[in-house]
Order: structure tokens, then C-alpha cells, then sequence
């Protein structure tokens, strides 16, 4: 019995594990930042690898750790490193940006220190990765074509923890 159930285990691993790989994702946006300049996914171009942060102006977690990915960001530029984030809650009901948030956005980015480019969902954000997260801060990093590369991650990390996860996946 223990033979037959490792043998269905081992079955569904391996026909699984197909889909997985192939279910990467690719970040593509035409939108605008908090300061309402418009912004394109031509933006991972500029950099190596991009770390596009999902967070709330409501999610302590998230506001608690933007002044350490201001310093990742520090850290890391020279090589080839960038921050985004999205401002997951700067849109209103209607999907268009909503100034109050933005207003709301900026006051934490600048009281955290966190410099880095922060942009409003738009519907290609809404309609697509978005619609998947459901805890913030959500992590997701991208290659110089807004390709996924490694995990995504859920939750706040510190400093250290994120420096590691950069570190390899620059590697």
C-alpha cells in the first residue's frame, strides 16, 4: 500500500511540475507613478533584475519595511539592481487612480525614505498579476524583459534576508 500511494505521489509531483515551470510570469504595464508621470515595463530595461514590491498604504508590514528595501536599493544599484513598487490600493472602484491614495502613497514614501519608483495599477496590472495576490507586501523579481525570475514571495523580509535573496538571484 505505502508502494502504490509513494507511486501516485511521485506520478502527480512529476506531472505538476511541468505546469509550474512553465507558469512564470511576464509583467507588462503602461501606467503612472504616484506623481502621475507615466511609466511603461520598458522601465526593466534599466536594470538587470527589478524587484517589483505589491504593497498597501494600509499594510503595516509593508510600510515597516520600505525604509530597508530603500536601502536594498542603495545597496544594490551598481549592480544592475532596481525597485518598483505598486501601490496596490491607488486605484478607486472605477480602476482609475485615486488621487486621495496617491496623496496618501506619497506621505509614506517619503516618511519611510523609500526613493524608488512606485506606480498605480493599471487595468493590464489589475487584470494580471494583481488579480492573484491576495496578502501584501507581495514580491515578485523580473529580468530585463519583465520575465519572473525566482519565487514570488509573500510578506515583509528584513534587510538581510532580502540582500540574500538579491545576491543569488544576480548570481
Amino acid at each position: 500500500m505505502k508502494k502504490i500511494f509513494l507511486s501516485v505521489l511521485i506520478l502527480i509531483s512529476v506531472s505538476v511540475l511541468p505546469v509550474f515551470a512553465q507558469s512564470k510570469l511576464k509583467i507588462e504595464f503602461s501606467s503612472k507613478d504616484i506623481n502621475n508621470k507615466n511609466i511603461t515595463s520598458e522601465i526593466f530595461e534599466d536594470a538587470e533584475l527589478t524587484m517589483i514590491n505589491i504593497w498597501g498604504t494600509f499594510c503595516g508590514p509593508c510600510i515597516r519595511e520600505m525604509p530597508d528595501l530603500a536601502q536594498l536599493k542603495i545597496n544594490n544599484e551598481k549592480k544592475g539592481f532596481q525597485i518598483i513598487g505598486i501601490v496596490i490600493d491607488a486605484v478607486n472602484r472605477k480602476d482609475l487612480p485615486d488621487s486621495k491614495q496617491m496623496e496618501t502613497a506619497k506621505k509614506i514614501v517619503k516618511l519611510t525614505g523609500a526613493d524608488y519608483l512606485h506606480i498605480v495599477p493599471d487595468l493590464k496590472l489589475q487584470n494580471g498579476i494583481l488579480q492573484d495576490v491576495f496578502a501584501v507586501p507581495t514580491t515578485i523579481f523580473v529580468d530585463k524583459s519583465g520575465n519572473q525570475v525566482g519565487e514570488i514571495y509573500t510578506g515583509s523580509r528584513s534587510l538581510s534576508d532580502w540582500q540574500k535573496i538579491v545576491d543569488s538571484l544576480l548570481k
